[in-house]
């Protein structure tokens, strides 16, 4: 979306608000701008670069500092007051399809209509029969709207949950139709913890028939909205989709910009203006000379910048990182040497053990660690080194070494435990207390990680603030925090995993019993800026425990 777009579509926001709080003249007069705005033949920065705001028709000095200021800032504060004064209802029912401002207006007006819920249950009684200029057609299609918006559910997924369902249809489209490019932009490429709607972005020898497949897929429960480029559809679940399908020449700009953040893209636009370009969803111009689009690390050099990967686009610091040359080098999945946390069930076969060696080879890992607990077996000890001599036997080639842990409860650990030989590592299973201050694992030995780190989901604090003296006490004593793809919900969030990388901690990457989920707890820990000496799990396996001999 270009800065004209932007602008545009927030005057007419204005003007919509306006309508509602039934301001006569107000409202056109943003609508005029909006309108010459959006038929401009160049960006809204080239004119206020050359001081030639005010000969936009229709733009007088009000207008022109508020697109000053959102060209400056990106927002106006002008239109966030008048939302503010509006119930948030009303405005969700405003954007019902078919329901403009001036109709929400009369229903807000007329039957206290504050939502599209309450509008829903106002037809279900038969509230609006016999209202001027609601007939049984116009009913009929209000109807339609708020059926279309309750097919969308409001909450946002996990992040597993939503990558799930846009791999699924990612893959679908790459099957069916002639797409050549094709990525999950958004917050999803973006790789946050909770999503709301799903991007994709494609280029494509034909779009409409691109978007003809993926209108039809069987996942499809609605189709929102349909162009010869664009597409919106609601799907099983209730999650909203968008595909959009771009000209070659522009897919890097075009993913750039849909992976956004909004903040990381409105520094990024300062930096162009700053440099005499404009950057959009189309390209870098320099003037009518296109500089930049075809992918995003050419969108990047032409503002003099090394490419920045999406899980850090958040404006925290990542630009002036990369301005300077001192952007980290962010852990790879393919620097994951081995998983460390799977649960062999007592008595575990050789079947069992072959699978999980035969999957660790596909992965390429150097090692795989099975976990035992301290109540699996009288001596944990002897069955650790059953398990390694019945591994020792697997016909499996190349075969991963196998590394022994052993779980303990931290509240039950005691420093006894945290040195023991004839294991490779301990993982500490957390409660969703403080960590106990007085286990002090000692500076030698295995090494040790917490695994399941629950967290209290009460109160006002954020993840990472409940996570702050475990991030204190596992930096102290050379304790590695767990990461997986479920987030804070069984681990540490980015902004936990930054503050840990920020004092120096250590994090342990888990995929969770689903191994093709390693790329996402890999993202999570790449936007919290983690690099490969930050994860215990990216470096060479310990030297081998000392096996101990069975008891005669």
């Amino acid at each position: 979306m270009s800065s004209n777009t932007e602008v545009a579509e927030r005057l007419q926001r204005i003007a919509d608000l306006l309508d509602l709080k039934a301001e006569k003249f107000k409202p056109e007069a943003y609508r005029r701008a909006a309108r010459s705005i959006l038929g401009l033949g160049e960006d809204l920065t080239a004119f206020r670069s050359r001081g030639q705001l005010d000969e936009i028709p229709g733009v007088g000095e009000a207008i022109r500092k508020k697109i000053e200021e959102y060209l400056t800032t990106g927002r106006i504060e002008y239109l966030e007051r008048l939302t503010a004064e509006v119930p948030p209802g009303v405005v969700e029912l405003m954007g019902l399809p078919g329901l403009g401002p001036k109709t929400a207006a009369r229903l807000f007006g007329e039957l206290g209509v504050s939502s599209p819920a309450e509008l829903g249950d106002a037809i279900g009684t038969g509230g609006l029969n016999g209202l001027a200029g609601f007939g049984p057609r116009k009913i009929a299609l209000l109807k339609e709207a708020v059926e279309g918006a309750r097919a969308v559910s409001p909450a946002r997924r996990p992040l597993r949950e939503a990558w799930t369902i846009a791999e699924r249809i990612r893959r679908a489209l790459a099957e069916r139709t002639e797409v050549r490019e094709l990525e999950i932009a958004g917050s999803l490429r973006r790789r946050r913890e909770t999503i709301g709607d799903i991007d994709l972005l494609a280029t494509s020898t034909d779009p409409p028939a691109t978007i003809g497949v993926f209108a039809a897929l069987p996942e499809v429960r609605k189709v929102v909205m349909k162009g010869p480029t664009k597409c919106t559809v609601v799907v099983e679940p209730g999650v909203q989709v968008d595909l959009r399908v771009v000209a070659p020449g522009s897919f890097g700009a075009a993913l750039q910009y849909f992976t956004g953040s909004k903040d990381h893209n409105i520094k990024l636009r300062t930096r162009a203006r700053d440099l005499g370009l404009k950057i959009n969803e189309y390209g870098v111009d320099r003037g009518e000379v296109r500089v930049g689009g075809r992918d995003e690390t050419e969108v990047y050099a032409a503002l003099g910048l090394p490419w920045i990967p999406p899980e850090i686009r958040e404006d925290r610091g990542e630009l002036e990182a990369a301005a300077a040359g001192e952007l980290p080098d962010l852990i790879e999945a393919g620097q994951i040497r081995g998983t460390l946390h799977h649960h062999l069930p007592p008595g575990a076969e050789e079947a069992e053990l072959a699978l999980l060696a035969r999957e660790g080879a596909r992965q390429g890992a150097a090692y795989v660690g099975a976990v035992l607990g301290p109540g699996e077996a009288a001596h944990p000890g002897d069955l650790a080194g059953a398990l390694r001599r019945a591994w020792a036997q697997l016909a499996v080639v190349p075969r991963p070494r196998l590394l022994i842990g052993l779980e303990l409860s931290i509240e039950g650990a005691s420093p006894g435990d945290a040195s023991r030989s004839d294991f490779d590592y301990l993982v500490l299973r957390a409660g969703a207390s403080a960590p106990r201050v007085g286990l002090r694992p000692p500076q030698e030995g295995p090494p040790r990680f917490v695994g399941h780190l629950a967290l209290d989901p009460g109160g006002t604090a954020t993840p990472a603030e409940r996570a702050t003296p475990w991030i204190r006490w596992a930096s102290e004593n050379r304790v590695a925090l767990e990461v997986t793809p479920d987030g804070p919900t069984d681990g540490l969030d980015s902004n936990g995993i930054r503050a840990l990388v920020e004092v120096g901690g250590e994090i342990v990457v888990s995929p969770g019993p689903d191994r093709g989920a390693l790329g996402l707890a890999v993202g999570l820990a790449r936007r919290g800026w983690a690099t490969s000496r930050h994860v215990l799990n990216a470096r060479d396996p310990p030297p081998p425990a000392p096996e101990r001999s069975r008891p005669t």
